[in-house]
């Protein structure tokens, strides 16, 4: 029989936030697949795991996770961790995961913790809806454009970074979203652990003094839906009440709806739309 795969949360500082789950799976396994071996050998220490590892990170993710799969079609039941977290979040957990499953093997999360749930739980921001977006990318192309999209979410938004790139991100954060109201927290779960509740620009302003320790997590109010509805009316400010409904009704809508949509985009009444346009005999 094929074994099974395991992924693993693991604590992101404090190490009394592993589930005993998690330990007993550590322990019963026969291979502990891990991000860093070295970093991860310390958890296993702490808790008298004897269970053998072997590396499986973002540079040999591809190649290795066929390694393990050929290992898990021959009966070996493997454990995931990352260095912290839960595996196949933001990291190379994801490709085994994809793997696992084009193969057919079966597969199971320990829950446990994650450093984005963390923040945003601590963070006074809106949770009933959050957009994860990670570290953003490198390539600046491929930032510009994701950082475009982010200009007009609305929900709370959750990005990583380290503290030697902190200043930078804010400063493009700043410059594509507005001046937002922003949490970063940093040493989560440990003992100098620190829910900062400020703005882009007072961060800014508090960095010029302080230099950035630590991993972040930078969680980011979501634009409100009355700013939007504000950015619109501006736009339809430039533009005639008789060239708002020519847009409408080259777009094939009859006159009765584009007068309505003009009426809702001007915030104005569908009486006042009409009375604009028999004025001006159109």
């Amino acid at each position: 029989m094929a074994g099974k795969l395991y992924l693993c949360a693991t604590p992101i500082g404090n190490l009394d936030d592993i589930t005993l789950r998690v330990l007993n799976t550590l322990k019963e396994v026969d291979l502990i697949a891990a991000e860093d071996t070295r970093h991860s050998i310390k958890l296993l220490n702490h808790f008298d795991i004897k269970t053998p590892m072997t590396s499986y990170h973002e540079y040999n993710k591809v190649e290795k996770a066929r390694y393990l799969v050929d290992k898990l079609k021959e009966g070996t039941n493997i454990a995931l961790i990352t260095d912290a977290g839960t595996p196949g979040i933001s990291d190379p957990g994801e490709e085994l995961v994809k793997q696992c499953y084009e193969a057919g093997i079966e597969l199971t999360s320990l829950p446990g913790p994650a450093a984005c749930i963390t923040a945003l739980t601590i963070s006074g921001m809106a949770t009933r809806r959050f957009a994860f977006e990670a570290f953003l990318p490198p390539d600046k192309k491929e930032k510009q454009r994701i950082l475009e999209e982010l200009k007009q979410e609305t929900r709370t938004m959750i990005l990583y970074e380290a503290p030697h790139r902190l200043v930078r991100t804010l400063e493009e954060l700043m410059e594509a979203l507005g001046d937002r109201n922003i949490t970063i927290c940093r040493e989560l779960t440990k003992k100098y652990e620190t829910a900062f509740r400020t703005t882009f620009s007072g961060a800014l302003a508090h960095y010029e003094n302080e230099e950035p320790r630590g991993e972040c997590v930078i969680v980011v109010e979501g634009k409100s839906l009355e700013e939007i509805e504000k950015e619109k009316a501006a736009a339809w400010e430039d533009m005639t009440v008789e060239e708002h409904m020519d847009l409408y009704l080259e777009q094939g809508m009859d006159r009765k709806d584009a007068m309505k949509q003009v009426a809702k985009d001007r915030g104005i009444s569908k009486r006042d739309v009409y009375q604009v346009l028999v004025e001006r005999k159109l």
